[in-house]
């Protein structure tokens, strides 16, 4: 094994980063190639491309895992945006919120809030521009207000001011955004780590080709992290073991106004963020509190004032909606929908509380482990779409694991749905009863391989 001190990769893994690289560009490629043609991708092509994309990156992180070297960082973001280009030409495919994006921008820019309006009262409307006509006959759910919380309302009216209608123009500010949160993740873990987010299909799919905007609330989150102080298997708890520890103390303190005015624009990104805002400002005084609360009421109340927020939209999601549930799907073979929904908060609630008391006990110190937190709210949600775990993925860097990154490419089974494949006596987003069972059965495959492994470094060390 060579030396884990070493400052500069081989040559020879130099080679295979570059070779990994290019195997990985030439299935982007062909990816973009395929949704620029009419008509969506073939499933069974795009998951051949999933593979060509993803396998190489495992690859190449364990070899440099089993080498010690470090991972050239200019490469892992040269090719991270080499990647990410192939999206930008391409375009989304299996999706069409991109519609209802872009249509909120027009609302924004012209009647001063996107919300209130549903989009189905201007199918007749004269006013509305021909350019965004197309645009609104492609709006999914037209009878409900929009869903997106106010930050990223904001991007969506940058991306109309740039260009009206230009669903290019989003990906590229949201393509910029997640190379900002891969930067952030280098301050966080090793390059080689990184490299499985900033290399990742699911990544690239989802905010480079269809332009997915929760990539901003987790920028947001990770600058938060990072502001914070926060490192893996620390703290950012100030010591008070002698006057040299005040300056330090003095230097957190002032960083914690900035994460707390982040963490306040996540949670007005989207309500995910909530989940772990609490456990970064764990170490943080009262007036940090209030400014993070504050700045996510500064965000909220011009909309509040003009009549309507993505509140409405919001309890509708929460109250009718499931697709590609877990435990929920099997709660309501026993319970009604509305109580199983009631179960699912209720367990999710009961393992965040004991979350925090770990915490507060000392247990578990240093970067949250969003991977436990985001991981269990999507085992219990009624929905899950591909696109969440890009809140779980950024702390599977920091924390890697097999069932994390097994979960990255299951996940995609998600799309095999009546939309997508020839089989006209499934609803349009109605899963094959196989389908389910492949994605969870592989997540829980690889937890158990995760747990396996976990007993057998515990036995080696105790032998040792």
């Amino acid at each position: 094994m060579a030396d884990p001190g070493l400052e500069r990769p081989s040559r020879r893994s130099l080679w295979y980063t570059d070779a990994a690289a290019l195997w990985c560009v030439l299935g982007y490629a062909a990816l973009a190639w395929l949704a620029r043609q009419t008509g969506e991708p073939d499933l069974r092509a795009f998951f051949l491309l999933v593979a060509w994309t993803g396998l190489p990156v495992f690859g190449l992180f364990l070899h440099f895992r089993r080498t010690g070297e470090p991972f050239p960082v200019g490469r892992l973001l040269f090719w991270a945006v080499g990647f990410r280009l192939c999206g930008l030409v391409g375009g989304p495919f299996y999706e069409d919120d991109f519609y209802r994006y872009l249509w909120d921008g027009y609302r924004f820019a012209t009647a001063g809030t996107p919300y209130g309006a549903a989009p189905e009262e201007f199918f007749v409307d004269p006013a509305v521009p021909a350019v965004l006509q197309g645009v609104l006959d492609g709006v999914n759910y037209p009878e409900l207000p929009t869903i997106y919380a106010p930050v990223t309302q904001f991007v969506f009216l940058v991306a109309y001011w740039i260009k009206p209608a230009s669903v290019a123009v989003l990906q590229a500010i949201l393509i910029a955004v997640d190379l900002a949160a891969v930067a952030l993740l280098v301050r966080l873990a090793p390059a080689r780590n990184v490299l499985l987010y900033a290399w990742c299909p699911l990544v690239v799919k989802e905010i480079a080709f269809s332009a997915h905007p929760d990539g901003v609330g987790v920028c947001f989150l990770l600058g938060a992290i990072v502001l914070a102080g926060y490192r893996v298997g620390g703290s950012s708890r100030p010591t008070r073991t002698g006057s040299d520890d005040r300056p330090r103390a003095a230097e957190r303190n002032r960083r914690f106004w900035p994460a707390a005015a982040l963490l306040g624009l996540a949670v007005a990104t989207k309500t995910f963020a909530v989940v772990l805002a609490p456990l970064v400002l764990v170490r943080a005084r009262p007036k940090h509190w209030a400014l993070f609360v504050g700045t996510a009421a500064a965000v909220y109340l011009p909309f509040v004032v003009m009549g309507g927020t993505d509140l409405l939209s919001l309890r509708v999601f929460a109250r009718d909606w499931e697709f590609n549930s877990a435990v929920f799907a099997l709660l309501k073979t026993v319970v009604a929908p509305p109580e199983a929904r009631i179960v699912v908060g209720v367990i999710f609630a009961a393992f965040w509380c004991w979350y925090c008391f770990r915490r507060a006990r000392g247990r578990e110190g240093g970067i949250p482990r969003g991977d436990w937190l985001f991981g269990v709210l999507l085992l219990l949600s009624p929905v899950i779409n591909p696109w969440y775990l890009l809140w779980l993925l950024p702390f599977a860097v920091v924390f890697p694991s097999i069932w994390a990154w097994t979960a990255s490419a299951a996940v995609l089974l998600s799309y095999v749905t009546g939309l997508n494949i020839p089989d006209y006596t499934l609803q349009p987003y109605e899963q094959p009863l196989w389908v389910r069972g492949l994605e969870f059965g592989l997540i829980g495959l690889a937890l158990a391989l995760d747990f396996s492994a976990r007993r057998w470094r515990e036995l080696r060390k105790d032998m040792a």
